[in-house]
């Protein structure tokens, strides 16, 4: 039997977004189960997801970051299997998603990780995208759940890349050439972008040190596909 798996979406004030996204996943032949978690909205996000049908939504009553959104998504998710995908992408299709998830389903690789249009092109000269939020990966290869609710907000994605790293895990790059991340500036104004850019860059170096976080790049290249 093929693994069955659960989408998590960690989603904060994205109501002018979300739908888009929730129309490519919700009904995906390859995706059993969607979770969106709210992480203390105030903009109409939950109305927009209840709209769908068969979406389970997590209201969350404050915001607690991204860490903290998935790791509640991934106490409720069903499955072993587990999706990741940011609540704001622009262009997503269902055959990207099939992409992303496909190598892991058939065993090819152990984790996938997207490789966005718009990723930083520093990432993209190198082939990958070592934060990106659209990931493929099982339970096993996840920080415990006490740690990754106790994570910075945005530490996330550098916490998982130490297991994948420690594991060995085989990593598939799937390139997104068609999807794109909006950016902090374009949905809360230059200076408010800016602020929370470097907010994020804040949490990844508290949670992995830079000089390490250049060590996991090239790890993770060498386990990459």
């Amino acid at each position: 039997m093929p693994a069955r798996l659960s989408c998590i979406l960690p989603a904060f004030n994205e109501a002018p977004r979300i739908g888009a996204v929730l129309r490519n996943v919700r009904g995906h032949p390859l995706i059993d189960e969607v979770i969106v978690v709210d992480d203390g909205s105030t903009d109409g996000t939950a109305a927009v997801v209840a709209g769908f049908a068969g979406v389970r939504l997590i209201a969350l009553p404050q915001n607690g970051g991204k860490s903290a959104a998935i790791a509640a998504g991934v106490q409720a998710a069903r499955h072993d299997l587990l999706l990741f995908l940011d609540s704001d992408l622009l262009g997503l299709t269902p055959a990207q998603l099939t992409g992303l998830i496909r190598p892991v389903l058939t065993g090819q690789a152990e984790v996938s990780i997207s490789l966005r249009r718009n990723a930083p092109l520093p990432w993209r000269l190198i082939g990958l995208d070592y934060i990106s939020g659209e990931r493929v990966v099982p339970r096993r290869l996840l920080p415990g759940p006490a740690a990754m609710a106790a994570l910075p907000r945005f530490g996330l994605e550098v916490a998982m890349n130490a297991v994948w790293i420690a594991a060995r895990a085989r990593i598939a790059v799937v390139r997104w050439p068609g999807v794109d991340s909006p950016y902090k500036h374009a949905k809360r104004g230059r200076l408010a972008g800016i602020v929370a850019d470097l907010r994020m860059l804040r949490d990844i170096f508290a949670t992995v040190p830079l000089p390490r976080v250049a060590v996991q790049v090239w790890h993770m290249r060498r386990l990459s596909l």
